[in-house]
């Protein structure tokens, strides 16, 4: 599997789905100064994908407040993208999605971003983009293994937070919480403070 933290994020044009509409172009470029969550699903109209894509549109103002747009991408058409956003949650469908989502008919981009599975569907894999384009967190997971939406805005705060604090941000740190300074310093602060409690 490719590692592509620290790298620029694979550029892609492609058709997607937004709402009712689908656009011919859609690019990930598009969204340079602006964080972006590109997240990769396996097919549309199966079992723990739609649970996924609606646990991250009930979240979607917490990425809007972030300033993170997300976008969803699998193998199926931008044809079978519309029909599940018109099939109804309790039918299993995602009516009511408002984030994009993109069709990789190709599957050059789940390739490029180094989750194509040997079943010719996506890996779970999540990637997290910062405002210039580079690639800063990535997870793949297992066809069966839905993910965390509550980790993945963890992940932005701690981004965020070192950005603009320049600390670091230690294991199972949340907003709010004490960050440290990157030295040898910083970490027997951190622990000094820690012990203390």
């Amino acid at each position: 599997m490719t590692t592509l933290v620290g790298k620029l994020a694979p550029n892609f044009k492609e058709k997607a789905v937004i709402g009712k509409n689908i656009v011919d172009d859609f690019s990930l470029t598009a969204f340079r100064g602006k964080y972006v969550v590109l997240f990769f699903y396996p097919l549309n109209f199966t079992f723990v994908c739609p649970t996924e894509l609606h646990a991250f549109q009930e979240a979607l103002k917490e990425f809007e407040k972030r300033q993170t747009q997300l976008i969803g991408c699998s193998v199926d058409s931008a044809y079978s993208h519309a029909a599940w956003l018109s099939t109804p949650k309790n039918k299993g469908g995602i009516e009511g999605i408002d984030f994009p989502i993109v069709s990789d008919i190709n599957k050059k981009i789940a390739e490029e971003y180094g989750v194509l599975s040997s079943h010719g569907v996506a890996y779970r894999g999540l990637f997290l983009i910062d405002k210039e384009g580079i690639v800063r967190h990535q997870l793949v997971n297992d066809l069966p293994l839905g993910r965390s939406v509550e980790e993945v805005l963890r992940t932005i705060d701690a981004l965020q937070h070192f950005e603009r604090e320049g600390e670091v941000c230690p294991a199972n740190w949340m907003a709010g919480k004490r960050s440290m300074k990157p030295s040898q310093e910083g970490l027997e602060s951190y622990y000094a403070c820690s012990d203390s409690k």
